[in-house]
């Protein structure tokens, strides 16, 4: 990056303000898509942009730029639109951390060292595994790699240098029989090299098959269940029924979620942890959120109770709580907004095994096809289920549905596993129209009680677990 960060800390010196930030940055990308029968998208860019932010009195004054020359006038016009209108009894952003990080992404294949020719050779592999079935009616291969040279620097004297290399894969295949469609996809991604996509061939496989044996199954009869969700399902379950409700901008700003989510509130069991880490190694890591704030284990919920909640500096004062890293904006020339990183529910202190021996009957949901939530009421859509009886899985189930209401869900976890796993992806998350911004979620297995199934028509059946029984209506 041509600008000099102690050049860019001396223009910050001579501006009058609360709290001041320039961000900016340059990078490099490449963009993928593959169908059943054609390349649908192939496209390489690079970008050079950034932005500066200026507090004061309770005003923001954002500008944001596309040429690192225009930096000066960027600092003017911050400055100017944060004086024009300063609010009585204002809440003051004083000052937090002085960080000086450099870093850089460690790489085993360096993305420029990869040709856009040998990218293409490797998606069309994955592409040719995926079309092998006459069932398949489309496929979709999607790449997606970026090399950026980030730089902030605040009047907290933070300078926050690195060069990041992120690299990602998303395969999916559509199966159809009759009138009968069915979706299914993987994803992996992560800060790195092209080795995070190489030698996919296994998970490409998976998918067709995953893909063609869905379509040929039954349906989930519709019901209430006893329920065991898969460590992908119950990071994305977390990570959306719970995670954003955990964003302090949204409770500060909603006067009904501020009633219910009050910090040592009891809301699950003492077995359940809810953390969120943007110091691990997944997808959501940040050396530093985009207010020069260092990442740090948080925990939402510990021992069943809501003790923290995510913070950017401004939410952190207004709320009187402490900050917490989780300022994050998707590119340079956005506004940090409160953002979730590697969201996940800790280990339980009970094995796989022992969760379905406890199920006894009932349904094992797997994976994560798409969801929404309005406050805490939620819809998720498995990729797929099991039936599960005597505490085995039988026969696979397509068309499954969650819906409920997050809080009486987490009070109705019956156990939790030891097998903690996070999972990254293209997808990312969205906000404010901020998209996609790369997370993790996860967990372990988790059994969850008396959980609403949508599926086919209405059934008449119960499900009994050892412990307890749970009515499917």
């Amino acid at each position: 990056m041509p600008i000099d960060p102690i050049d860019v800390q001396k223009k910050l010196k001579d501006i009058q303000a609360e709290y001041a930030e320039i961000r900016m940055s340059e990078g490099y990308s490449t963009t993928i898509h593959l169908s059943k029968k054609m390349i649908e998208t192939c496209k390489v860019g690079t970008t050079t942009q950034g932005s500066v932010r200026v507090y004061n009195k309770g005003c923001w004054g954002f500008f944001a730029f596309t040429s690192l020359d225009m930096v000066d006038y960027a600092l003017q016009q911050a400055q100017e639109l944060s004086h024009i209108q300063k609010k009585e009894n204002a809440h003051s952003l004083s000052s937090l951390q002085t960080n000086v990080i450099k870093e850089l992404t460690k790489t085993h294949i360096p993305l420029h060292t990869v040709s856009l020719e040998e990218k293409m050779c490797v998606l069309t592999e994955y592409n040719t595994i995926l079309k092998d079935s006459q069932l398949v009616e489309n496929t979709n291969v999607l790449y997606r790699d970026s090399m950026t040279k980030y730089l902030l620097c605040n009047t907290d004297g933070s300078v926050v240098e690195y060069d990041r290399s992120f690299c990602g894969l998303s395969l999916s295949a559509i199966a159809k029989d009759g009138a009968v469609i069915q979706p299914y996809g993987e994803s992996d991604a992560n800060y790195g090299g092209f080795e995070i996509v190489k030698d996919k061939h296994t998970m490409a496989e998976e998918v067709v098959r995953t893909a063609t044996e869905l379509v040929m199954a039954p349906q989930v009869k519709s019901g209430v269940y006893n329920v065991i969700a898969d460590p992908k399902l119950a990071g994305v379950f977390i990570h959306e029924a719970f995670g954003h409700l955990s964003e302090a901008d949204f409770v500060y700003e909603n006067p009904r979620m501020k009633e219910i989510m009050v910090i040592g509130k009891r809301f699950g069991p003492d077995i359940l942890n809810v953390v969120d880490d943007g110091t691990l190694p997944y997808a959501g890591y940040i050396p530093c959120d985009d207010e020069g704030i260092k990442p740090a284990k948080t925990y939402l919920i510990k021992n069943g109770i809501l003790h923290s909640r995510l913070h950017s500096r401004e939410t952190a004062v207004k709320m009187g709580e402490e900050v917490t890293g989780n300022a994050r904006a998707i590119t340079t020339s956005a506004s940090p907004i409160v953002r979730m990183t590697n969201t996940y529910i800790e280990n339980g202190d009970s094995t796989v095994e022992h969760l379905f021996e406890k199920l006894w009957n009932g349904i094992y949901v797997v994976g994560a096809l798409g969801g929404q939530t309005n406050l805490e009421m939620f819809t998720f859509t498995p990729a797929y289920a099991y039936e599960i009886k005597k505490g085995k899985k039988t026969k696979k189930l397509r068309d499954c549905m969650l819906m409920g209401n997050v809080f009486e869900t987490l009070a109705n976890i019956e156990a939790i596993a030891n097998d903690c796993t996070l999972y990254g992806g293209l997808g990312g998350c969205g906000k404010q129209g901020q998209a996609p911004l790369p997370v993790s979620s996860g967990g372990p297995h988790i059994l969850i009680n008396n959980v609403l199934i949508g599926g086919k028509g209405a059934g008449s059946r119960k499900t009994k677990s050892k412990k307890n029984s749970g009515n499917m209506r």
